[in-house]
């Protein structure tokens, strides 16, 4: 497939580049399974390298930015709260748990299992409650690249900077939480937009507070409850065995302070967000092909390169309409119609539906708007969507490609009984009856948009080659370090050096491996 692109400026790169193009006209497939070892351009990198010049793609995701240093006090002791079980109202769940750096920065799950494990060590696949059946409603997004993010946090950005500057990760404006309401500015929020996430998993009953843990408690009062064990006073006094963590926080913080001081939940949030933010990962051969490197990708890459940045009027397939910017991402919310499974958060007649924005806004108009989200490193964070119901890119592609029979297709199959988690559940065809009612509201809304011309969903019509050409250019997002534990050792704790409070997670995989 040859893509059009606008004369003048594919006459200024072909200028810029050498003429000897040797691998003009060779066949589609050439070099398909492998980087192009070719130093002279194809048709494909000059017609690739007129659109990364008109959409200016090469500039760096994190130029001007804040970004923490792993070895930094404040994020190593991130890392240690990060990964402390003590963190978890029944001391059985840690940030960790849903978020671990060798599972993408997730957990490898449709939807997260998050306290009351069976083995609370397990994490990825095998990683069950009792009933085999997950209770949180969401999936777990990525914590890697999460300083790169410029607009909100979560899937319904109920985490949210009011002043969205660039290159800020929220800190040049107010934060809303939902602690606060959409739209005003939480005094409490912390510096960031990170730090004002890492105030919420642990006031959640299923992700790490569980039910028993200051039960009718609000958020304050469960917050301080945990910095009081970990500084081992007030209510939280002698909850540890053993306890270290002051002298963690003096060392993080240069301080000599005393607990009551020191040892609060804003400063446990601060170190917390230091580590995540620290987690960059955007060295990819996609990257390496927008610094002069055009042997990064192979060709069946640069076709998908093509296929995902060209306009459907132009012969593409529209991706980036959505999926923008250095983090591949336009960091607004939009409806893609993904099957809704799981518990839901209590939407729709059966109250196993999500509204998605909705839920933030109270706007209708925002109804199962999810917030897009970065591509960077897609292939190490499966399963995909809001409520993880895809566990390949191709079947997510193919979504993109026609949703309505995809709905259909997911209902009829019970394709969520395909997904590993759900392998061993007795009923499992009967476990989520009102998937197909869900996704055809869904449907609605999005043909609604599409009405109105407020949509970014385009529509395509791939053949399986282009798919194929797709999902070989997602490959290309990944930084070869998360694929790598040694490289990724750094942010990962330790049973001697990172453990203040015998409470540390040190995950294994369900036959014991250790992650």
């Amino acid at each position: 497939m040859i893509f059009k692109i606008k004369q003048p400026l594919a006459l200024a790169v072909m200028l810029s580049l050498p003429l000897a193009l040797s691998g003009c006209g060779e066949s589609d497939d050439i070099a398909n399974n492998s980087a192009d070892d070719s130093t002279e351009p194809s048709e494909f990198d000059i017609s690739l390298q007129a659109i990364i010049s008109e959409k200016n793609l090469a500039r760096s995701a994190i130029a001007n930015r804040d970004i923490p240093s792993i070895d930094s006090p404040l994020a190593n002791l991130g890392k240690k709260l990060f990964f402390s079980q003590s963190l978890g109202g029944d001391l059985d769940s840690a940030c960790a748990s849903c978020h671990h750096p060798t599972l993408g920065g997730a957990d490898a799950l449709s939807l997260p299992i998050g306290v009351e494990s069976i083995n609370a060590q397990v994490l990825g696949q095998g990683r069950e409650n009792s009933t085999g059946i997950p209770v949180v409603p969401r999936n777990s997004p990525t914590i890697f690249n999460v300083a790169l993010w410029d607009s909100s946090l979560f899937w319904d950005s109920r985490v949210e900077s009011l002043g969205k500057e660039n290159n800020q990760n929220g800190a040049a404006s107010g934060i809303s939480t939902p602690d606060s309401g959409f739209g005003i500015a939480d005094s409490n929020a912390g510096s960031n937009l990170v730090t004002a996430q890492a105030r919420f998993p642990v006031t959640s009953a299923e992700e790490m507070k569980t039910a028993d843990f200051e039960n009718g408690s609000s958020n304050t009062v469960i917050r301080h409850h945990l910095a009081a064990r970990l500084g081992d006073y007030d209510e939280g006094a002698g909850e540890l065995s053993r306890n270290q963590w002051l002298s963690e926080f003096q060392t993080a913080f240069n301080s000599n302070a005393d607990a009551e001081d020191l040892v609060t939940f804003e400063n446990s949030a601060e170190a917390i967000g230091e580590y995540e933010r620290s987690m960059v990962f955007i060295d990819s051969p996609w990257r390496n092909y927008l610094d002069g490197d055009i042997s990064a990708l192979t060709e069946q890459q640069k076709q998908g390169a093509l296929l995902f940045f060209a306009a459907p009027e132009d012969g593409g397939a529209g991706c980036s309409a959505c999926h923008s910017g250095p983090l591949l991402s336009d960091e607004r919310h939009n409806i893609v119609a993904f099957p809704q499974i799981g518990v839901g958060k209590g939407d729709g007649s059966n109250g196993d539906d999500d509204f998605g924005r909705e839920r933030v806004t109270g706007d209708a108009v925002d109804r199962y708007n999810f917030r897009t989200p970065s591509l960077l490193n897609i292939t190490t964070t499966a399963p995909y969507g809001h409520a993880g119901t895809f566990d390949s890119l191709e079947r997510v592609v193919r979504h993109y490609n026609n949703p309505s029979r995809s709905i259909d297709d997911y209902a009829d199959d019970h394709e969520w009984c395909q997904l590993a988690q759900f392998d061993n559940v007795a009923s499992c065809t009967n476990l989520y009856p009102n998937v197909r009612t869900n996704g055809e509201l869904a449907l609605d809304k999005l043909a609604e948009e599409r009405r109105e011309g407020t949509s970014r969903l385009p529509n395509i019509n791939l053949n399986d080659d282009e798919v194929d050409q797709l999902v070989a250019f997602l490959s290309s997002l990944t930084d070869p370090c998360i694929e790598s534990r040694d490289c990724l050792a750094a942010w990962i704790a330790n049973d001697t050096t990172d453990n203040p409070d015998d409470q540390v997670l040190i995950a294994t995989d369900i036959n014991g491996s250790p992650l």
